[in-house]
């Protein structure tokens, strides 16, 4: 696209605030409206509120059109992520209407995909590409009111009535105030403290907040208190019922700054505002700003250029991708601290993926056999211990599944048991349960008693919404203990159908594993047959918890290419040795310093590197390959946070290694 053409806009869902966005862009330069998506395309007012533009029965057909080079969404808040991702994969640039997803769990998947496709995706608030706020960005900056100490600001309006349909009352709309309003006091918040310490924005320390949930479940006023590094505080605020004044207070030592009415600048088809700077005295300064351009013009305008430049995101003071994210992660921690999650989010209305699609599983991460388990097994498993609700974990167990991945870690430990709750949740809205292999771990220090595995595995089962695991390993052991009880415990749980797959111990050493087999032999019981140790190509110098186990060394390899014992490894790729957290002119981080910096491990991570180079990959792509070709059947844990961290580890399947490869890596001998 040269610098001469305009972009040719789509709108997807034609309501009030597409007709707010289509006036903009009649008044800018840089892009012009070519068609609507519309699910009712023979309404009669399309063609008076959006003039010239084409009018598409649906949104996939907006998509679809080659005549149509960006698309401006303004659906309600939970079909934005749905659309948005179709848009990128259609090769469309995209701007959402904030909020930019419902979580910002839901942002960062929208951006994934707007990474892979190379497009434009941006989050539509008009006052952040408005000349007055780069004013009033300048007047903090200047330090006009000397150091920033305290921001007020809200935005709240009272509804007429209570309408249970209406989309700010829905709670199947994730209505109130928060998302749709309440997003901007806290963008506003963040703008401020970032300007006061010469970046483009601030994160909070801590969030706080509180609401009043009405009765359809949502936000109708609600209050949060934001802390910012160097003390600087924000009391932001919100309504959809409430009428509140909307003035913008920034309070600094050397006096205060009041702007009425900020969100909409100077007003929706230009005009003048004042930034009033109050004295300590009282003595008032009003700045007065004049702008004749439309408040939506800028919006527009702002992204075309973008688009038109090639940038995949806006600049600052426009809304960032980081910048995005940073202010959905306040939102979700003011709806989490508010008890706000809507039903929508919930397992039993979010049975579909993020894009709305019924959940099928592809081939990329391929799947193996291994001894004692009845169903194929994908190359890799997955870790998810760091998810704290249903919504945020299904994006990540959705993409690994229809990735191919069936195997999940999950632990009666982990999150104290929301991760099995999480996943129970997850493969019955999906129906996915005879497919995939269920992880299971129980009796963990300090409760490392063989009583203890039943008890804690009829609380798993119950979370987990199943009847049995696939894989079982006892989480720590406990050497006071005879381990023919240990073996005796699980054994219990296979003949009752509760275990049905290989088990064994997590952080077992050989000579106990080998005890428990010959045990289980003699005694005519089961025989454990699994492990979960530490397996990587940094070999681990000292355990990162107490009661760790290290299987990388000569010794245990040897052990475990004779036995054929299945490795569930964890830590696979080192914890981060194998990128650029570590360096050996880098030791700031203890835990790398004391677990991993040895000379030889850098001697790996130094080949790690050159084989990356080679191949066009990274070194933590080599070091996971590495633990894929392991003479002796091993399954990786892998614990991607983001669907980027995901496709970034699978980079390893691409990968082929020869045994003198491994031994290169290893031993640096040929």
């Amino acid at each position: 696209m040269s610098q001469q053409q305009k972009v040719r806009w789509g709108i997807l869902g034609p309501g009030v605030i597409a007709r707010a966005f289509a006036g903009g862009l009649a008044r800018a330069q840089s892009g012009e409206l070519v068609a609507l998506g519309a699910r009712n395309p023979d309404k009669p007012d399309y063609a008076e509120n959006f003039p010239g533009a084409r009018v598409l029965n649906g949104y996939d057909a907006l998509l679809a059109d080659p005549a149509v080079d960006a698309v401006y969404i303004a659906t309600p808040h939970p079909q934005h992520a749905q659309w948005a991702i179709k848009a990128a994969e259609a090769g469309k640039h995209v701007l959402c209407e904030k909020p930019m997803g419902l979580t910002a769990f839901e942002a960062d998947a929208m951006f994934h995909a707007a990474r892979k496709a190379k497009t434009f995706m941006g989050e539509a608030f008009m006052y952040r590409v408005h000349p007055m706020t780069q004013k009033l960005i300048d007047l903090i900056a200047a330090g006009e009111i000397g150091e920033v100490r305290a921001i007020k600001s809200s935005f709240g309006f009272a509804m007429p009535d209570f309408d249970p349909d209406h989309r700010l009352y829905a709670n199947n709309l994730a209505g109130g105030g928060i998302l749709d309003v309440g997003c901007y006091p806290v963008s506003m918040a963040r703008l401020i403290a970032g300007a006061a310490n010469r970046k483009p924005f601030l994160e909070p320390e801590s969030v706080c907040g509180a609401a009043h949930l009405g009765q359809s479940g949502v936000d109708e006023w609600a209050a949060a208190i934001l802390k910012f590094p160097g003390g600087i505080l924000a009391e932001v605020s919100c309504s959809v019922s409430l009428a509140q004044d909307n003035v913008l207070r920034i309070l600094g030592t050397k006096g205060r700054i009041e702007i009425r009415d900020f969100w909409f600048a100077t007003g929706h088809e230009g005009g003048t505002a004042i930034i009033d700077i109050i004295r300590p005295d009282g003595k008032h300064e009003p700045i007065e700003v004049s702008e004749p351009g439309w408040l939506y013009a800028f919006e527009a305008e702002a992204a075309s250029l973008a688009i038109l430049a090639g940038s995949t995101e806006f600049d600052a003071p426009g809304m960032s991708w980081n910048d995005t994210l940073g202010n959905l992660r306040v939102l979700d921690k003011w709806r989490q601290t508010a008890g706000l999650e809507y039903e929508i989010e919930k397992p039993a209305l979010r049975t579909k993926t993020l894009k709305g699609e019924t959940l099928a599983s592809g081939n990329q991460i391929g799947r193996v056999a291994i001894p004692g388990l009845d169903k194929p097994i994908s190359k890799l498993a997955l870790g998810f211990e760091d998810f704290r609700s249903f919504s945020s974990a299904a994006i990540l167990l959705d993409a690994f599944y229809e990735k191919g991945g069936n195997a999940f870690d999950t632990a009666f430990i982990y999150g104290d048991g929301i991760t099995e709750t999480l996943f129970g949740d997850w493969q019955t809205s999906r129906g996915v349960r005879d497919d995939v292999v269920v992880i299971g771990k129980g009796a963990h220090s300090p409760l490392t008693y063989p009583d203890v595995i039943a008890k804690q595995l009829d609380i798993s089962l119950e979370k987990l919404k199943t009847d049995h695991v696939d894989v079982y390993f006892m989480h720590r052991d406990n050497t006071d203990i005879p381990v023919g009880e240990f073996v005796d415990a699980m054994d219990a749980e296979v003949r009752r159908g509760r275990i049905r797959g290989p088990f064994g111990g997590s952080n077992w050493t050989r000579a106990r594993f080998d005890e428990a087999v010959a045990y289980a032999n003699r005694t005519g019981k089961t025989t454990p047959s699994a492990l979960s140790n530490n397996f990587s190509l940094a070999q681990m110098q000292k355990p990162l918890w107490p009661g760790c186990v290290a299987s990388s060394d000569d010794e245990w390899r040897a052990w475990l290419s004779d036995r054929q014992v299945t490795n569930f490894a964890w830590s696979s790729q080192g914890r981060g040795f194998f990128t650029d957290r570590a360096g050996r002119d880098k030791t700031g981080n203890a835990e790398l310093v004391e677990t991993w910096y040895t000379d030889a491990n850098f001697a790996r991570r130094d080949r790690a590197i050159e084989l990356a180079q080679k191949l066009g990959k990274k070194p933590i792509h080599i070091a996971l390959a590495y633990c894929l070709y392991q003479p002796f059947p091993m399954i990786p844990l892998i614990g991607p946070r983001t669907l980027a961290e995901l496709d970034d580890s699978l980079q390893a399947l691409d990968i082929t290694l020869t045994p003198d490869d491994i031994v290169w890596l290893r031993d640096g001998r040929r």
